[in-house]
């Protein structure tokens, strides 16, 4: 899951951050709305986290523009105006939740997955193919009646191919659900988590592969 962090205070937007990588999330910053809008504008997020108290202006001013630009795209504004009338405001105003300031990254994480199970792009949470089954709730991979684990970067391979397993996806695509926008990517680094995921894959007796498109990007499919 690759989500947009819009928060001006860098020490809140950096723990989040480290807290929301240990659940194997993307986080992308920005700063701004400029930099909120520039981002949404060059790369697919799966939701918004939304500060309202930013440098140029309300965070809900956001809200219509995302919706113009990707309208099924979840947001929740956290912010530390949370009185019952900032909360009505922010709903009207087209949030899909509202988050209090201070508040558990837990819960933060438990409305997360609500409104991922609500988004019509999400569905369905589960992706069987072959022997093969992924949780897109809990993040987990089975092969048969047993556990496959696997280091962030490619559980968010194997997440994505299964979201579009039977279709090919573009190595843009790929790139855009393993990396944020701030990470160095070397030329071989997907190739690499790829190579290391089949292995996998094969080892615990998965009846799936991952088939290369020359020029193209990968394909999760039943072995041949």
């Amino acid at each position: 899951m690759r989500l947009l962090l819009v928060e001006d205070e860098l020490e809140m937007a950096s723990a989040l951050s480290a807290a929301l990588s240990r659940y194997d999330m993307i986080l992308d910053h920005a700063p701004s709305l400029d930099h909120a809008l520039a981002a949404l504008a060059n790369h697919v997020h799966d939701g918004i986290i939304l500060d309202r108290q930013l440098p140029d202006g309300d965070g809900l001013s956001l809200i219509p523009r995302v919706r113009a630009l990707k309208s099924g795209i979840p947001v929740i504004v956290l912010t530390a105006r949370g009185n019952v009338d900032e909360r009505v405001k922010g709903l009207d105003m087209g949030a899909d939740d509202y988050l209090a300031k201070p508040f558990a990254v837990e819960e933060l994480l438990a409305r997360l997955r609500a409104l991922m199970r609500r988004s019509p792009d999400i569905a369905p949470m589960t992706a069987r193919i072959g022997n093969l089954e992924f949780d897109f709730d809990s993040r987990q991979a089975r092969v048969g009646d047993r556990a496959l684990e696997l280091p962030r970067r490619e559980l968010l391979v194997l997440e994505t191919l299964a979201r579009r397993q039977g279709r090919t996806v573009q190595r843009s695509t790929l790139e855009e659900s393993v990396y944020g926008y701030d990470d160095e990517i070397q030329s071989n680094s997907l190739d690499a988590h790829v190579s290391r995921l089949r292995r996998k894959l094969l080892d615990i007796g998965a009846n799936v592969e991952i088939h290369s498109i020359r020029g193209v990007g990968y394909l999760l499919r039943l072995a041949l």
